[in-house]
């Protein structure tokens, strides 16, 4: 049974608990905006910290059910398939824990009930999700555009955007069946922040996983860290935790995604934090040799063709100085995602059905094989990660020879 508490939001009281918790935005950025963009600035409900409020209250409802709905299908609903799958498995004497291949593993769960309601509840989560916030932007988007157009030379920080480059085919599908993906709607940004808020279930409205990740990127060992470069920025959550953290660095924010950083550039300016982001390819980033001190990215790597994977770590290393820090962020780079029957099928599954088409090929690389992509790139590999203390899951560390 799905539990009222799971389906309701914050209250009121909470929300402005909240608020005074974290301070207002605006009081923080105040000094840091013109009067241009204050005046295009959409936020017709104000804000609880850093985070805007949905504009109106009928959409911020149907935000607070679905977040409730996937919290749902997430926890109640993967135990009751993880749990099924088992007892599939053991009554035909095999074990839930082996490595099959996935013909196998779909012959022997794929028609299972219970399993494809599992599925099936997680899919409806996402399209609901996606399709509330599509209608909002777009919707309103002459204002929602006059409100980005209104940031877009503005500071702290500044935005590049390259409509005419050419983008890889890996670049342009749907990722996570978000319409338009990265690359393809004007608003993609806006949808995938308040999208990734509901699939994080309400546990980095304040962005505090990505500062928890900021504060585990490791430093080089002789301590200089003048420049970083984020890679796969999306909407700049990362990137502004790391200029957070390092606030002397020049710090820049690069996506495929012009919608992405332009969101990600507006995002920070109205929060007053000097990120630089630009529309750039990982792959073909445009920086100097051996430039950064760091490169980082997050859930990045298997959503990249294989072929790209390889040219991605390549440019990674001709970007950093020698004795710079490589420290990407996905899995199988640090804990990485559960084996078994089950695992295999939410995987064949995320590829399928999810709009993750590197989803299998990059499992298969798995931990060692992605290590050994980064010692065939020319990097050092620490597999141990960075010094224990840090506020992460511990990650595989890449270092550029001296």
């Amino acid at each position: 049974m799905i539990k009222r508490r799971t389906l309701v939001g914050a209250s009121a009281a909470t929300a402005s608990f909240v608020g005074a918790l974290f301070g207002g935005r605006k009081a923080n950025a105040a000094k840091t905006k013109a009067s241009g963009f204050a005046a295009a600035d959409i936020e017709p409900r104000g804000s609880v910290g850093r985070l805007e409020r949905l504009p109106t209250q009928h959409l911020e409802a149907q935000h607070d059910f679905i977040t409730g709905f996937r919290t749902f299908a997430n926890r109640d609903m993967t135990r009751a398939a993880r749990k099924r799958i088992a007892d599939i498995m053991r009554d035909k004497n095999m074990s839930p824990v082996d490595d099959l291949p996935i013909e196998e593993v779909l012959k022997h769960v794929g028609d299972d009930p219970l399993v494809a309601a599992s599925a099936r509840m997680w899919l409806s989560a996402q399209q609901i999700n996606w399709t509330t916030l599509y209608e909002e932007f777009h919707g309103n988007a002459d204002a929602y555009l006059a409100e980005m157009e209104a940031a877009d030379n503005m500071g702290p920080g500044t935005l590049e955007l390259n409509p005419d480059m050419e983008m890889p085919d890996y670049t342009k599908h749907e990722i996570h069946i978000q319409p338009g993906g990265y690359v393809g709607d004007d608003f993609a940004g806006h949808i995938y922040h308040y999208g990734t808020n509901n699939f994080f279930e309400g546990r980095n409205d304040q962005d505090e996983l990505h500062i928890g990740l900021a504060g585990a990127v490791p430093e080089p060992t002789d301590g200089k860290v003048a420049r970083i470069l984020d890679q796969g920025c999306s909407s700049g959550q990362l990137s502004v935790a790391l200029k957070q953290r390092f606030s002397d660095a020049d710090v820049w924010g690069i996506d495929v995604g012009g919608p992405m950083v332009r969101y990600a550039h507006m995002r920070a300016v109205d929060i007053g934090v000097g990120v630089n982001f630009a529309q750039r390819l990982a792959e073909d980033s445009k920086f100097p040799d051996n430039h950064f001190d760091i490169v980082t990215n997050n859930i990045m790597f298997h959503e990249v063709s294989p072929e790209g994977t390889v040219e991605v770590l390549k440019e990674s290393l001709r970007v950093l100085r020698p004795g710079g820090v490589f420290y990407p962020m996905d899995f199988y780079t640090g804990s990485g995602p559960g084996k078994g029957v089950y695992s295999s099928f939410r995987q064949w599954w995320d590829s399928r059905w999810n709009g993750e088409p590197w989803r299998l090929e990059y499992a298969k690389l798995g931990f060692e094989g992605f290590n050994q992509l980064m010692r065939d790139a020319g990097f050092e590999v620490n597999e141990n990660g960075p010094p224990s203390g840090r506020r992460a899951k511990r990650n595989v560390v890449g270092i550029k020879p001296a």
